[in-house]
């Protein structure tokens, strides 16, 4: 069974021809001198390295949609009838106390000092891509009212057209971060927080002590890699000027926009976009140790690291190197995820898939357990998007996940809401969004609610963020409604018992029970009683 048909993709921009396709190498069976395309072969062969990655940049977010042999879908939810765990203390258990919005959902993380959210999600990195820049006030005032993380992703105060960089070559103001972190903190309450990451380039320009300086910022986020790519983020620049100034603060830029033969392309039109990329890190024991005490030096009260779907050694590394230096999160990006830019083929075909880092992330934890050693609590990412999901990554990871990190799921209904806005004051509302109503009360569920809540400053809450909002509580009323037909009440009582293997290839992989064995041994008692 082919898992992926390559050469041909929405993502890309690209398709077959043919009805008919050989399935390894995604070419049509019968490819015809004289063909119109479009195919990425046929792409490449005039755009060449354009044809790398989905687009158009900074107007769609991507996602890798190769089909792996096993997945969360692999598991199933167990239901019971009796039993309720992780009510209030001094709450009897019973049909009046055991309802389901009863089902307090909230999380918390850290390895002393805790961050709560409202519900176990939180945002994937929102960095240096447009869609983050165009995006940052829906995404993050969302994220404030909804009581979640939000991460600034790597590569902002770099990419940032109002930079200022001192003497020593370092950020002495960074317009760009100011207004992200300003931004979220117009409504954040005690529920998540805003953490910013660093990379290579961003720890040359000394992004952490311009945050923790300016911004007395309590987080920071060491990257190693994320589930989507390994060789660094990228962006595109359609700017030459732009491209230039990305190289002299130390990026990659291809092409090399200081070549005459770029400049000439460029200027002929042929060429049009550049392509940033950031450095790809090199961990070790010590220097890896030595940098969250660097860091917490600066001020930081907690220090997080985010890793990708590299190969089992450096999963143990982050895992092993993180319980020694406390850290306060491991979040662990699986493969495919989705992203703003990243080489369609990688997506596509590098790394660990999420069910399986997660399945020896939690192996791994129970190793270090064994031995007396605290493990960091762990975030898991790449390819969520519903309660379902989260729940089972939640249970297949107890004790140790605490809650699962989400990219493009929780980006959208900031899109939606925005756009929405435009819609209304344009008098342009499609029928899919008219059908509910006409204005923002009558459209969006939730915007009475919130009112209530910021009765004096609902104007200043853009509809995106009322997007993210009402999208978090239909993710926390369906969580609730799971959690109590497993007969648990608060998140901390969420075991992987919850969980039921539907093939015995998932069982052989997360060591979760086949549904023919699980609680078979139970069963067994109650008939021979």
């Amino acid at each position: 069974m082919n898992l992926r048909r390559p050469n041909a993709n929405e993502a890309t921009g690209t398709s077959n021809r043919s009805r008919d396709v050989v399935p390894a190498s995604g070419i049509c069976t019968r490819c015809i001198d004289g063909c119109k395309g479009a195919c990425e072969i046929w792409l490449s062969s005039f755009r060449g390295r354009e044809a790398l990655y989905p687009g158009p940049f900074g107007e769609i977010t991507a996602g890798a949609d190769k089909n792996y042999p096993v997945d969360y879908s692999h598991l199933n939810i167990q239901g019971y009838a009796v039993g309720a765990k992780g009510l209030p203390e001094g709450i009897e258990a019973g049909p009046d106390a055991a309802v389901f919005p009863a089902v307090d959902t909230r999380t918390e993380y850290g390895w002393s000092a805790k961050v709560p959210m409202r519900v176990p999600i939180f945002t994937g990195a929102l960095g240096s891509t447009e869609s983050a820049r165009a995006n940052w006030e829906q995404f993050a005032i969302g994220a404030a009212i909804s009581g979640i993380t939000l991460v600034c992703g790597e590569n902002v105060c770099g990419v940032d057209p109002g930079l200022v960089l001192d003497h020593a070559g370092r950020v002495a103001r960074s317009p760009e971060m100011d207004r992200r972190i300003e931004i979220y903190r117009r409504f954040h309450d005690r529920y998540g927080e805003l953490l910013v990451q660093l990379n290579v380039e961003d720890t040359r320009l000394g992004t952490a002590e311009y945050v923790s300086a300016k911004h007395n910022l309590e987080t920071i986020e060491l990257k190693w890699g994320q589930g989507a790519k390994c060789i660094g983020g990228e962006i595109r620049v359609g700017d030459i000027d732009q491209a230039n100034r990305l190289k002299d603060r130390g990026y990659i830029v291809l092409p090399d926009p200081g070549l005459h033969e770029v400049q000439k392309a460029f200027e002929a039109g042929a060429l049009r976009e550049f392509e940033r990329h950031s450095r790809v890190g090199f961990v070790t024991r010590e220097g890896f140790l030595d940098e969250v005490d660097r860091l917490r030096d600066i001020g930081f009260k907690r220090v997080t690291l985010k890793t990708g779907a590299y190969s089992a050694v450096e999963l143990a590394m982050a895992i092993r190197y993180g319980a020694e230096a406390e850290i306060d999160l491991l979040t662990i990006d699986g493969a495919p995820g989705g992203t703003g830019m990243s080489p369609w083929p990688m997506m596509n075909e590098w790394g660990i898939p999420t069910f399986y880092i997660e399945s020896l992330a939690r192996r791994f934890c129970e190793r270090l357990r064994e031995r007396g050693i605290r493990v960091p609590d762990i975030a898991i990412a790449g390819g969520f998007a519903d309660e379902a999901n989260v729940f089972k990554a939640l249970a297949m990871g107890s004790p140790y996940v605490r809650a699962v990190c989400m990219g493009r799921a929780l980006m959208i209904p900031g899109m939606v809401g925005k756009n929405i806005a435009t819609w209304i004051e344009a008098g342009e509302l499609p029928k899919t969004v008219s059908k509910y109503g006409r204005t923002k009360e009558e459209i969006f569920v939730c915007y009475e609610e919130l009112r209530e809540r910021f009765p004096d400053r609902i104007g200043e809450i853009p509809l995106g963020a009322v997007g993210i909002y009402t999208y978090t509580q239909k993710f926390r009323t369906g969580l609730q409604q799971i959690m109590a037909g497993t007969r648990n009440f608060s998140l901390g009582t969420v075991a992987r018992s919850d969980l039921m293997a539907l093939t015995e290839e998932a069982e052989a992989i997360s060591g979760i029970p086949y549904v023919m064995r699980a609680y078979s041994d139970a069963a067994e008692a109650i008939l021979d009683s």
